[in-house]
């Protein structure tokens, strides 16, 4: 049976929000409204590994689609093509079939950003982090050397599916080797701290805020597996690093080292900046919504730094509204969806390194009390946000609409 060129577009497009990583309840919740914008009769379903399509006709009839699709990865400047499709078919500017054409040529066209801006953001993201840890300067430099060499494994694993099978626990099991190793020359560096800089890419802190945040919006079955699925994610770094400090032993003999702190305070805002811009190639972010994103991720932690004494649940929370206010008036300058810029903040508040330095602490050595609160701290981040994002009123497809 052949479905009509208008039904083509609405798979298409809801194909598209799922390989660029929008949470399952907003593209469910935007195909409904351009379906109804259209006159057309719906309902849509999209989970991690499949989207299920079913459209009415008045005479009863009805056309079922459903496609098997691997989770995606989020793509900020595809999305942002993708809405500025979407409204100039709503606006009657272009056909569903041109439309259509023009999706799958957004899929075909190359990052905007080649290997070396994506090895700058690697290298730039580990050091800028390493900063924001309160560590020292060989600590930071030794961060960003590994940066390097976190870059070049990701590269391979663009050929090889083994590697890509491991890469979450090969990063962190090289990462803890080679800081294992450097420590013998560089003996006041931070291990621990060096590691999780360098595989700061990996953390999944925004897919699971990402996951809670299906679930907390009634779609159950793509958070809760979206939320296992970082979990994994983040187990399988942590072996990674645990295999590497259970190697290490065998040719290094590592003592406890006293570290010192160098790095003067005010370069946490320009180590935010950074971490920031690494970011951009990481999501693919278009050139022009580079600026405002940078921005939105400065004015983050600045917004949490600055509400610090109203303790951690309400700063996030606070934090969490403003960034989402933030997103809607730079949304509104760029004509750009808001989702754009509400990420950059968002990572900036999300618990993913909390978790890891949290089972780092349990499984590596638990007669140290220093993390013990480390549960209810990633558990107050988590509620922060979530709570932020109910209150101001993003849980619809507000996000993917250009004001």
């Amino acid at each position: 049976m052949l479905i009509p060129q208008k039904y083509k577009f609405i798979v298409q497009l809801g194909r598209a929000l799922h390989k660029y990583g929008v949470p399952s309840y907003k593209s469910q919740i935007y195909l409904t409204e351009i379906a109804e914008k259209k006159n057309i009769r719906g309902s849509f379903m999209d989970t991690p590994t499949w989207i299920n399509y079913v459209f009415y006709e008045e005479d009863e009839q009805t056309y079922s689609v459903v496609e098997c699709i691997p989770p995606g990865e989020l793509n900020l400047g595809a999305l942002s093509k993708i809405v500025e499709i979407t409204d100039k078919v709503l606006s009657n500017d272009m056909s569903f079939g041109d439309a259509k054409i023009d999706i799958e040529n957004i899929d075909n066209a190359k990052s905007p950003y080649g290997n070396i801006s994506e090895l700058t953001a690697f290298m730039l993201s580990a050091g800028s982090f390493c900063i924001i840890l309160d560590t020292n300067w060989n600590s930071v430099f030794v961060a960003a050397f590994l940066g390097i060499v976190i870059f070049s494994i990701t590269m391979l694993a663009k050929k090889s599916g083994y590697i890509r099978s491991t890469l979450e626990s090969l990063v962190g099991f090289t990462s803890t080797i080679i800081t294992g190793l450097l420590s013998l020359y560089f003996t006041d560096i931070n291990i621990p701290m060096i590691i999780l800089a360098s595989i700061i890419v990996f953390i999944p802190g925004l897919a699971l805020t990402t996951a809670l945040e299906e679930i907390t919006s009634k779609n159950l079955v793509s958070g809760t597996a979206k939320l296992f699925d970082a979990l994994v994610s983040l187990f399988k770094q942590f072996f990674g690093v645990i295999l590497g400090f259970s190697i290490l032993p065998l040719f290094v003999d590592l003592q406890p080292q006293e570290v010192i702190r160098n790095i003067p305070e005010w370069m946490d805002y320009i180590a935010v900046i950074g971490l920031s811009f690494a970011l951009m190639p990481a999501f693919k972010t278009q050139v022009r919504d580079v600026f405002l994103s940078v921005l939105t991720g400065l004015l983050a932690f600045v917004i949490t730094y600055v509400l610090a004494f109203t303790g951690m649940l309400v700063s996030v929370f606070l934090g969490t509204i403003a960034i989402v206010l933030v997103s809607k008036l730079f949304s509104k300058i760029n004509k750009s969806p808001q989702l754009v810029f509400l990420t950059t903040g968002i990572i900036m508040l999300v618990p993913g390194s909390k978790a890891f330095i949290g089972l780092s602490s349990v499984f590596m050595d638990p007669s140290i009390p220093m993390q013990s609160n480390i549960g209810g701290q990633v558990f107050y981040i988590f509620m922060g946000i979530i709570g932020g994002l109910i209150f101001s009123g993003t849980f619809n497809a507000s996000g993917l609409k250009r004001s």
